[in-house]
């Protein structure tokens, strides 16, 4: 990421809890000076207080990105208090969901650079996605920018319309409860075959685990790796035969709860 211009001007995070914390914590060990960023959140944890940045102070005049990470909730007291800013040279970039650019529009300035993003929880661990989208004024050089500061906690996209937003929701912003959900009921048939649960447990998550980093490792596609594992007659086919059923097996199933995710998407980002 070059830094140069952020460090010259400042980075403003609005909102620093677990997602703002995550990619705080990315910037400074990527070199970031902790004096070049501005924090603003009404309740800042000791971590944060303890970084060097500054906290709740007055902001830079000009600075060269203002990152929005507030619960959606807290939008509409936050976002006014820097309509100061709109309509320059600020690129803001928001993770906030369900927040349509329109709306940043509407209170920042139809003039204001902006960039939507969606991640996901693994940023915590610097292992999430970012889905990313600008609105007529963010140049290519702005998206640069904020594709260098998602990617701080983990890898990024690039959408062709803020409409694929609600699916990108579908997809990876709700996914990650989706392979929880897995791992538990896993772990909970491991139980009912006779494992005692803590072992079953711990057998499901690494194997969830261990399948998501080899499905992205492997050169092969994941249903050439599902056929790999899976001898004739055997204990996986077995399993694959309930699992694949077309109406009460996976590709229903997740077809349908992909859709309702990204229906209830669309109904919150309409208001």
């Amino acid at each position: 990421m070059d830094m140069t211009d952020i460090a010259r001007r400042g980075l403003v995070l609005l909102g620093c809890g677990k997602m703002g914390s995550a990619m705080l914590s990315g910037w400074l060990e990527g070199g970031l000076p902790a004096g070049s960023v501005w924090v603003l959140d009404p309740y800042p944890s000791d971590w944060v207080k303890n970084q060097g940045v500054h906290v709740n102070a007055e902001l830079p005049a000009d600075p060269a990105i203002v990152l929005i990470a507030v619960k959606p909730q807290m939008m509409g007291e936050a976002l006014p208090r820097m309509q100061a800013l709109g309509n320059g040279t600020t690129l803001f970039v928001s993770v906030a969901a369900g927040t349509s650019i329109a709306t940043y529009e509407e209170i920042l300035g139809a003039r204001t650079p902006i960039v939507r993003a969606m991640p996901n929880t693994p940023a915590a661990i610097g292992r999430g996605i970012t889905a990313l989208i600008g609105n007529d004024r963010a140049t290519v050089a702005d998206l640069d920018r904020a594709e260098s500061l998602l990617a701080a906690v983990g890898q990024t996209v690039r959408l062709e319309n803020e409409d694929q937003m609600d699916a990108v929701t579908g997809v990876s912003g709700s996914g990650p409860a989706y392979v929880f959900h897995l791992i538990e009921t896993l772990a909970a048939a491991g139980a009912a075959q006779g494992l005692p649960p803590d072992l079953a447990m711990k057998l499901a998550k690494a194997t969830v685990a261990g399948a998501g980093a080899l499905a992205e490792a492997a050169d092969e596609a994941p249903a050439q790796l599902r056929i790999n594992v899976t001898s004739p007659n055997g204990t996986t086919q077995a399993a694959l035969e309930v699992l694949m059923d077309p109406e009460s097996g996976f590709p229903g199933l997740m077809e349908r709860a992909v859709a309702a995710a990204t229906d209830r998407s669309r109904e919150l980002s309409r208001g």
